[in-house]
């Protein structure tokens, strides 16, 4: 077995997509950010899918060479090849969709970093390490990024590893059409067929539309170009065919497209074109390199290319594994795949980013209770924010599965600091104590509040709400949840979902499962449930059975504390800490209390009172964790 199954070569770029649809790129308002370029999406695309993928390409020393790294890591995505160009900026691409047909984009790539990719970028120990090589087309226009690719195809084949090529031929990118032609996708040119056929020997494997074959094999007859193509490689031949699906052919070029081998088309409704290939790509490649057959691998690739056409963006349509599996089980329930509720829900759930398994969060998100201690004002409550911010990081100390509940009103500065902290950062949106449900004035009418949040800041809301409410108080609170779910959802922003049942009426055992079963029921599906401290097995085991009936793929639960006593806490805990859908705690009052009120009232210095929260915090931690143990050993 080598360290990685894949490794892609060539470009990478930050995608701004116009997020408004139906006008031209000119009138765009708006752009959500995601990476791009063909082999950076299918490095994510097949890490997604399950298989251990790695880049080399190269990014600028600045924001945006840094977001493609991070963002690649995220994706699973070995970065040990993006080198970091210090003279040159990352490449940018301006796309947006403008119907079902047109899809009008400007590549930015004048002296880009990726395209100052060399032969001294190909390290021949990383390369050995993978089992494919896949390069694409572009990087084929430029002797430098050339001899790079040709040195990665070479010691890849010195190495027995198998070697791939998606075409990906963009004129605009070897210079045959203008800044404004970025969406043409085939002009004839003798000198681009000539150089792509001196290097198509070195593949076992060559991927592309009919017009990149076109242009492969010189002629715009699509057979006669397979042909050509043939008399110089041996390769497998895959040919992307639209609406037609794909066909491979690993001997010689029937005379008819149709008698090549196949695999299923999806009929779905095109939404944007832009990135189905290197979708198509990830899918092809991981039923390649698993060994299945070429109509698996074509299923694979077709079902990836369909996810595609139906989503916004490149990289963030691409299916993970458990959601690929769950779509060919399943089969096409709404032709426009982005409006399939369920089926999003699961592309969402499994393409999730962050290991949180634990989760130790120390909640200050409390504005109602210390605005009315003794001497708060606003101005000492965000100071005092920010000491709870340093007594969380304290007790981190930059290890994982520890967080914060901190508000945008009164600990705005506070949420500043913990940003690039790698805390968990869950951010509240009720006003406090209101019932029915209200939000917080920064959310706005429109709930565009959260177009300014940070994409890993936390949605959190509060709801009192018991199964006994009267019609008229669940239809407003549930109108609520579900607007500020959905905009949560618009905004790339997970959703923490609070109910606290018994500050309404009595309860029992089934009071919380009933209320997690209203929720689903009206279709939310929350990354995270923050429930109150039952006492019982019975209790959790029935909030965990509704969460995981309707929702496998949850986050989790986390646990509040109510402002109760250690003791108590230690006592909830272990009751809890026996079901592992409970991650951990979200625990204010018992932590910052005492310190809260000896600060407002100036008792205690700054110093002082981060000793103290860190000290309770850190005790809590190891409380949460203990009791954990003991659930594991117990089991």
């Amino acid at each position: 077995m080598k360290p990685l199954d894949v490794i892609t070569i060539g470009r990478s770029s930050v995608d701004l997509y116009g997020q408004q649809v139906g006008g031209r790129l000119e009138d765009m308002g708006s752009f959500q950010k995601y990476i791009g370029g063909s082999p950076t999406n299918m490095a994510a695309g097949t890490a997604r899918l399950g298989l251990r993928s790695a880049l080399i390409t190269r990014v600028g020393d600045e924001h945006m060479g840094r977001f493609i790294r991070e963002e690649l890591a995220r994706e699973g995505v070995d970065v040990r090849g993006v080198k970091t160009d210090p003279e040159r900026l990352t490449a940018l691409v301006l796309l947006g969709i403008r119907d079902q047909e047109q899809f009008p984009l400007i590549f930015y790539r004048s002296d880009c970093a990726d395209m100052a990719l060399c032969e001294e970028d190909i390290d021949p120990d990383f390369i050995s390490e993978a089992r494919a090589i896949v390069a694409t087309g572009t990087h084929l226009s430029h002797p430098r990024t050339e001899a790079a690719v040709l040195k990665s195809l070479r010691l890849a084949r010195e190495a027995g590893a198998q070697t791939a090529l998606d075409i990906d031929y963009r004129p605009n990118l070897w210079g045959l059409a203008g800044h404004g032609d970025g969406e043409s996708r085939f002009i004839a040119s003798d000198e681009v067929t000539e150089k792509l056929q001196s290097t198509l020997h070195l593949f076992d494997l060559i991927v592309g539309t009919e017009e990149e074959f076109h242009i492969a094999g010189g002629t715009t007859d699509t057979v006669a170009a397979l042909r050509a193509v043939r008399k110089v490689s041996g390769a497998t031949l895959v040919c992307k065919r639209g609406p037609m699906g794909a066909v491979a052919f690993e001997g010689d070029i029937p005379d008819s497209l149709d008698d090549g081998q196949t695999g299923p088309g999806f009929p779905i409704e095109v939404f944007n074109v832009l990135g189905a290939g290197d979708g198509f790509m990830s899918g092809l490649l991981k039923g390649w390199l698993d060994g299945e057959d070429w109509p698996t691998a074509l299923t694979y690739a077709n079902a990836c290319g369909a996810f595609a056409v139906s989503r916004h963006g490149c990289t963030p349509a691409y299916p993970s594994w458990e959601e690929l599996q769950f779509f060919l089980k399943r089969g096409v329930k709404e032709s426009a795949l982005r409006k399939d509720t369920v089926l999003e829900n699961v592309h969402w759930s499994t393409n999730r980013k962050g290991d949180w398994t634990t989760i130790r969060s120390f909640a200050f998100d409390h504005r109602m209770q210390v605005e009315d201690l003794e001497g708060a004002n606003r101005s000492k409550i965000g100071t005092f924010k920010e000491l709870c911010l340093e007594a969380a990081l304290k007790v981190a100390d930059g290890q994982p599965g520890y967080g914060i509940l901190c508000d945008g009103r009164l600990g705005r500065d506070a949420l500043y600091k913990a940003t690039g902290t790698g805390l968990w950062v869950g951010r509240p949106v009720e006003w406090p104590g209101s019932r029915p449900l209200m939000l917080e004035p920064e959310i706005g009418p429109d709930y565009g509040g959260l177009n300014e949040w940070p994409l890993d800041h936390v949605v959190k809301v509060l709801c009192f709400c018991h199964p006994d409410d009267d019609a008229d108080m669940w239809a407003r609170q549930e109108e609520t949840i579900l607007r500020l779910y959905s905009a949560a959802r618009r905004n790339r922003l997970e959703f923490l979902l609070e109910v606290i049942p018994s500050k309404v009426a009595p309860v029992d055992d089934q009071t919380t499962a009933q209320v997690i079963q209203r929720f689903y029921d009206l279709g939310v599906y929350p990354d995270w449930w923050k429930l109150e401290p039952m006492t019982t097995d019975a209790g959790w085991q029935a909030a965990c059975d509704a969460i995981t009936r309707n929702d496998p793929y949850t986050r989790g639960i986390v646990v509040l504390g109510l402002a109760a006593e250690e003791a108590a806490l230690r006592d909830s805990f272990a009751v809890a800490a026996r079901h592992d859908l409970v991650k951990g705690f979200a625990v204010g009052r018992t932590i910052f209390g005492a310190a809260a009120e000896a600060y407002m009232k100036d008792a205690i210095t700054a110093d002082e009172a981060v000793d103290q929260m860190a000290e309770n915090y850190a005790r809590l931690c190891a409380i949460w964790d203990e009791a954990r143990a003991r659930a594991k050993e117990a089991a």
